[in-house]
């Protein structure tokens, strides 16, 4: 697919301003701390374009050329609010849009509250309506009386004002005709620098989108399209999304659905979702624990033909500490629980359990599990036995933001063609960046063609027939099965052994030099 490059350094220069006024707007702020309020006042924006644009698009259709929701009276915009909850799944008054809180910002002593009151209206709005839980608590983030802010409320109004006129600068185009999710992008784009600039707690949240390109790949080679789009540890939902990015929201019949057990990530997915514009009735996520409490809505619901996912790495879970878990339809197939202290297989089976017979789930794991005993090899066993595991690739260290770990990828399916498995390294498959490495698109083409070919390529990758996979134990580990290119430099010992003869020889007829000089000065 070819590149188009001016629009690619547009894309860039948004980028660039994007993070200017973000940054620039945080002060002494942590921008960590601070990135609810950048992100959220972006989506306050174009939820508010956004409605405004359908409003004026289906009145001006009518013939009301002139017509602007934004300068309408509240009065006379409330007679549209049912109806518009129910296209929409919210309403918000002309007087809460953001372009008029914004232009009255300066001269609102009460702004903290008008914003407060605009933000609870929007969620409310949605109360009784088939989707008032993909509103409700949206904006619980963005704290206007906190502390952080400013001292007093003079000082954090003061913050708010310079928050709207920054988010009101970004150029993001109109939004009835910005191109290819614009402001969806931009706002990726925002997670993607507060994640790299937060360690560790920002790689809980966001998966690269490198990374996240690959899964999707993978997960949709030999697809036209797919149901639905699964993520069982959806963090911000940027991963989740991805298939937007490939494919087009057109692929995707059904939509796209997560849980996240973060309330604070959770509502950065919710929002991220309305940013590339999916209606409510097009995605669901769900914040509690996956594999406790995972979401009964989507439990209940047709399996998933895509799940992609890059679950927390070895965190603790309830494990056989709830007698419970072990009669779970999830877990029980394998006859043994993923250990307490380590739930990476736990996400594993979970991911198994809601995989369509024709579905594909590309997951990030941790390297421990491929080979590590007791437990963690028995669910190997039944994953092998049973013919689930369709390939592991091997990638780079430092790709994620906050670890250095050199993850791999487990790609499942249901029903394979063969019985063997690729075991693919592409450790190699990378380019530095700053401080971490980064997946090109050849590198991820190498790794997907590879994945698709499913052959033999010498020191790249391997098809494994079962058997083999049986013999080591059930050990996954790609360097088990793929040798390693010795690129060390070759010595050609015949070569080395005369050029030493040589040189002990011109050693000897020195060593007789210097014995006769010697001599012949002591005679």
């Amino acid at each position: 697919m070819a590149v188009d490059t001016k629009k690619e350094h547009e894309r860039e220069e948004i980028h660039r301003s994007v993070w200017a006024i973000a940054d620039e707007l945080r002060g002494a702020i942590d921008g960590w701390d601070f990135k609810n309020y950048v992100l959220g006042a972006m989506f306050y924006r174009y939820i508010s374009e956004n409605l405004t644009a359908y409003i004026n698009k289906g009145e001006i259709a009518t013939g009301n050329k002139d017509f602007d929701y934004a300068l309408l009276s509240d009065e006379e915009a409330e007679e549209a609010r049912d109806d518009l909850v129910q296209e929409k799944g919210f309403f918000i008054l002309p007087s809460e849009l953001f372009v008029n809180v914004h232009k009255k910002a300066p001269n609102d002593a009460n702004l903290n509250e008008t914003l407060e009151q605009a933000f609870r209206h929007i969620e409310y709005s949605s109360r009784g309506s088939e989707f008032e839980d993909r509103f409700k608590g949206l904006f619980d983030d963005f704290d206007v009386n906190s502390n952080k802010l400013g001292g007093t409320v003079a000082k954090r109004n003061e913050r708010l004002v310079k928050l709207l006129n920054g988010i009101a600068d970004m150029k993001l185009g109109l939004v009835e005709n910005h191109d290819a999710d614009a402001i969806g992008d931009a706002y990726e784009y925002l997670m993607s620098m507060y994640a790299s600039n937060a360690g560790k707690s920002g790689g809980e949240f966001f998966t690269p989108a490198d990374v996240s390109e690959l899964l999707t790949r993978l997960g949709t080679v030999g697809k036209e399209k797919v149901n639905k789009v699964y993520d069982p540890a959806c963090g911000s939902g940027s991963l989740l999304l991805k298939a937007i990015k490939i494919w087009g929201k057109e692929k995707v019949k059904i939509g796209f659905f997560g849980q996240e057990i973060n309330v604070t990530t959770y509502n950065l997915c919710r929002i991220n979702m309305f940013l590339h514009d999916l209606t409510p009735d097009k995605f669901d996520v769900a914040c509690d624990d996956t594999l406790t409490n995972p979401c009964l809505r989507h439990w209940d619901a047709e399996p998933f033909e895509l799940i992609v996912s890059n679950p927390p790495y070895s965190i603790k879970w309830a494990g056989d500490n709830n007698p419970l878990l072990i009669n779970d339809s999830r877990f029980a197939p394998a006859g043994v629980l993923a250990p307490k202290s380590k739930a990476d297989m736990a996400f594993i089976m979970h991911a198994l359990a809601w995989l369509a017979p024709n579905g594909t789930a590309a997951i990030v794991c941790f390297p421990g599990i491929m080979y590590r005993g007791g437990a963690e090899q028995r669910i190997r066993k039944y994953l092998v036995d049973n013919n689930f595991i369709d390939c592991i690739i091997q990638l780079p260290a430092n790709l994620f933001f906050g670890t250095s770990i050199a993850t791999c990828v487990m790609v499942m399916k249901r029903g394979k063609k063969d019985n063997k498995i690729l075991f693919i390294d592409a450790s190699n498959e990378y380019i530095k960046v700053t401080n971490n490495n980064r997946l090109t698109s050849d590198n991820i083409s190498n790794i997907v063609t590879a994945f698709t070919k499913r052959a033999d390529k010498e020191y790249f990758c391997r098809l494994v027939p079962y058997d083999e996979v049986k013999a080591q134990n059930y050990n996954l580990s790609v360097s088990t099965y793929v040798e390693q290119e010795d690129k060390r430099e070759k010595i050609d010992i015949v070569r080395l052994n005369a050029e030493i003869k040589e040189i002990v020889t011109r050693e000897q007829v020195l060593r007789d030099e210097i014995d006769r000089i010697i001599s012949e000065i002591g005679g």
